[in-house]
């Protein structure tokens, strides 16, 4: 039995994990175990990008968001959970808003999916090399993009700096 795993099994399996974990970064009351479940839930994007063939997009997913963003969340939680004695706990005061919010945007997107046929697989074979395809993308069609988002996130880390030095200095 060295049958490989159905696609559509997996598809459901990570889309689960990510959907359970999705909720437990926004309901839970420790803030450390927050952080654990969105490098859980990254990890599963990860994985439906590995199904979609997309290789090149999950290594980046891997590295960027589970390696960088989650593992800094969760030094930066370590390092102030302890803050002027005083334990940090994560509260949601609007759950039920939060509830029906996303019981609304589920409903709609399911309803979405079903009334619409671009959700069929496409008889396109994928591109050999998928990061050549996608650098020579971001260099031509997309680069105006590309480096409106390069200028926004420069932005956005001049700001932090800005923000979490002193200011006696």
């Amino acid at each position: 039995m060295n049958e490989a795993a159905n696609p559509g099994i997996v598809f459901w399996v990570l889309s689960a994990i990510i959907l359970v974990t999705g909720f437990m970064v926004v309901s839970l009351k420790n803030i450390f175990h927050c952080a654990i479940a969105l490098v859980l839930c990254l990890s599963g994007v990860a994985g439906i990008f590995v199904l979609l063939g997309a290789e090149f997009l999950a290594g980046a997913q891997v590295l960027i968001y589970v390696g960088a963003v989650a593992i800094l969340m969760i030094f930066g939680v370590m390092l102030t959970s302890n803050l002027a004695g005083k334990k940090i706990i994560a509260t949601t005061s609007n759950a039920m808003v939060a509830f029906f919010a996303t019981v609304l945007f589920g409903g709609g997107t399911i309803v979405t999916i079903f009334m619409t046929d671009v959700w069929r697989y496409s008889s396109e074979s994928l591109p050999i090399d998928n990061v050549m395809f996608i650098g020579k993308l971001l260099m031509t069609e997309f680069m105006l993009p590309f480096e409106v988002v390069s200028v926004l996130l420069l932005a956005a880390m001049i700001g932090a700096i800005v923000l979490a030095r002193d200011e006696e200095s």
